[in-house]
């Protein structure tokens, strides 16, 4: 599984990263955490706000941190 935070790198984008991976680690799963914070990459997905979340390339939430119930929910799909 590969999941990406797309951001600039900013206070709401490290806390998605941090409960991304939070949800990871209490779910157990084997997953690829990357950080995106190229504008070009970012806006391939069509994402104009960030912070934003993209599991195996689908964007799962853009403009908000997500809560850890929430990604494990996309997460155990």
């Amino acid at each position: 599984m590969k999941i990406e935070i797309l951001g600039s790198g900013c206070a709401k984008c490290k806390k998605t990263k941090e409960i991304i991976e939070q949800a990871v680690t209490e779910l157990g799963i084997d997953a690829e955490v990357l950080k995106v914070e190229d504008i070009n990459a970012i806006l391939n997905y069509g994402v104009m706000v960030t912070p934003a979340v993209v599991v195996d390339g689908d964007v799962k939430v853009a403009g908000k941190v997500p809560s850890v119930e929430k990604v494990k929910e996309w997460l155990s799909k």
